[in-house]
């Protein structure tokens, strides 16, 4: 009957409307990106079918991985489609968790942090099914708490002004609290299941545990009791925490009591240890005969024992009368199962450990000291276990083509080659900047300018190309010249203010710490160590360098000139 477990109180997902961002998407594309949007359909379609598939996943693994998948391509779609200044235009409608009361936002912020309390909450369902009469049922439930608290606690620090109250900052502290609690309701059982042995010291830690999963769920009950979460939260919850409350008080003062009349009195060898765990043991110390006195004086534990089934029989009957309160807890036999039996338990202990002769006033049993052997811990989400690629890839690497940055309409520029080769220098890949112009050089007569990024070699796409391709490219070129495409950035005209870093910055407002993974990916994809090829028209009349004329100084880091 210990192996009943206790039901724990797993959260529903927040329920969304289908989105349709095929006009949105085709038409920003357009405008912004000065591509087809509708060569983009089939990527804007597999967007849309990845977010109906997280709108109901399945309550294991792979649910969880869906979710962070869809949670991770929301990264790319905001710092490609959301501009910090404007929105789509579209709405994205959600359901509260718990009242079902609809709310909606353009902000993406709103899309990304529900998808995010999702995550918390199928993290709490799967802890709810484990079966935990066994040790890696236990572990399982143990880890998938601390990572709904995780969820919930990222959600908390990093969102503010949500619109739907199972998001705001109160509630989410409840929930934070709530797993907290049931983490260290399970270190407790698993306490149970490893200290089979009836020994003095594990029933102490027995006692401490419950005392430690008393302590948390008075706290998650008072959290519950506060003004802006009180209307709100089941009267089912704040019940059953108030229950477990009163449930694992009375267990505390039930191990004690077993610790002190079950077990013998300590040798001469054991005395010491003993009397140290007891010192550390309650909250004051009982009255009566010193520690050591009473250790050794089965008539003196006997007291003690009967004043602390005295208060557990106490706090049984409370959990009891609270649980009969709520109609939707009467309805859970297995609770009633675990209580009355505990109760029973408690009862027939007393009875057992009391003499007819008994003329003292059983005193107040003192409160026994929290403490835990195993501390819950908050597990944040980790966003990078789940490898997504940008479905928006074609537009080009995001440190140039994202919603935040503008750039002046593509230019057709055609290049001869000079003697002196064409005249600029390049610098950087994916894509390549031109990071100088000769004055006077071929590039310059052609229009080229500082900071102009090549996006088309001879009608080849070279936004993703690294150097040595565009190299290649310009290279191949005959007598007859070659046709490049460029862009330039509008407000950085001049490459410093193009710094490579730019793949770092996270894009667009709502954006939450953790794309700070995201990005650096990108950046480590588009940064790829370029090994830069510097190389010349080889004159067949001289060996001697064709940049004769040029400065050394005018080829900076990391740039080689052509």
């Amino acid at each position: 009957s210990e192996s009943i477990s206790v039901p724990m109180i797993p959260l529903g997902l927040k329920e969304t409307k289908e989105l349709d961002l095929l006009v949105p998407l085709k038409d920003f594309i357009s405008e912004h990106y000065g591509e087809e949007g509708v060569l983009f359909e089939k990527e804007i379609k597999e967007f849309m079918e990845l977010r109906q598939a997280m709108r109901t996943p399945s309550r294991n693994e792979a649910g969880l991985e869906l979710l962070m998948e869809y949670y991770n391509q929301l990264y790319f779609l905001d710092s490609r489609f959301f501009p910090p200044t404007k929105t789509l235009g579209v709405f994205f409608h959600w359901y509260d968790s718990l009242t079902g009361v609809p709310s909606h936002q353009r902000a993406l912020a709103f899309e990304k942090g529900s998808v995010l309390f999702n995550l918390g909450a199928l993290h709490t369902q799967i802890g709810a099914r484990q079966d935990r009469a066994s040790l890696p049922g236990l572990n399982q439930a143990i880890d998938a708490f601390q990572k709904a608290a995780g969820a919930f606690n990222y959600l908390k620090e990093n969102f503010s002004n949500a619109p739907s109250l199972d998001m705001s900052a109160a509630s989410l502290t409840m929930l934070v609290r709530l797993m907290v609690a049931q983490v260290q309701e399970c270190v407790f059982e698993k306490m149970t299941l490893l200290h089979a042995q009836n020994d003095f010291l594990a029933r102490l830690q027995l006692a401490q545990e419950a005392a430690r999963v008393e302590d948390v769920y008075s706290l998650v009950h008072q959290t519950m009791s506060q003004p802006h979460v009180k209307d709100y939260v089941p009267f089912s919850w704040t019940t059953m925490v108030q229950v477990k409350s009163e449930h694992f008080k009375a267990l505390s003062h039930y191990f004690a009591a077993i610790a002190l009349c079950d077990c013998p009195a300590p040798s001469d060898a054991e005395l010491l240890e003993q009397e140290k765990a007891f010192l550390q043991f309650h909250v004051t110390m009982p009255e009566g005969p010193s520690l050591r006195a009473l250790l050794q004086d089965p008539e003196e534990r006997r007291k003690l024992g009967k004043a602390h089934l005295k208060k557990a029989i106490m706090k049984h009957e409370e959990a009891m009368r609270i649980h009969g309160l709520c109609k939707i807890l009467r309805k859970m036999d297995i609770l009633q199962e675990v209580l009355s039996f505990a109760h029973k338990r408690s009862l027939s202990k007393y009875s057992e450990i009391d003499h007819e002769e008994d003329f003292f006033e059983t005193g107040e049993a003192p409160d026994i000291h929290p403490k835990t052997h195993q501390k819950p811990e908050i597990k944040s989400p980790n966003f990078s276990q789940v490898k997504v690629t940008d479905l928006f890839h074609r537009l080009g690497p995001l440190s140039v083509f994202s919603a935040k940055n503008k750039w002046y309409p593509a230019r057709r520029v055609h290049l001869m080659r000079g003697e002196n080769g064409f005249g600029f220098t390049l610098r950087g890949d994916s894509p390549v900047l031109i990071a100088g112009v000769i004055p006077g050089g071929c590039a310059a007569e052609a229009g080229l300018k500082e900071g102009d990024y090549i996006i088309s070699v001879n009608g080849k796409d070279c936004k993703w190309s690294k150097h040595a391709e565009v190299v290649q490219l310009l290279k191949s070129t005959g007598k007859e010249g070659v046709d490049i495409v460029v862009i330039t950035l509008q407000g950085s005209e001049c490459p410093k203010a193009v710094d490579r870093k730019a793949a770092v910055m996270s894009s667009g407002s709502g954006v939450l710490k953790s794309n700070k993974e995201n990005s650096r990916k990108s950046l480590m994809n588009s940064k790829s160590a370029s090994t830069l090829l510097v190389w010349s028209k080889k004159s067949k009349r001289s060996k001697k360098s064709t940049y004769s004329g040029v400065p050394f100084t005018a080829v900076g880091d990391n740039e080689a000139m052509y």
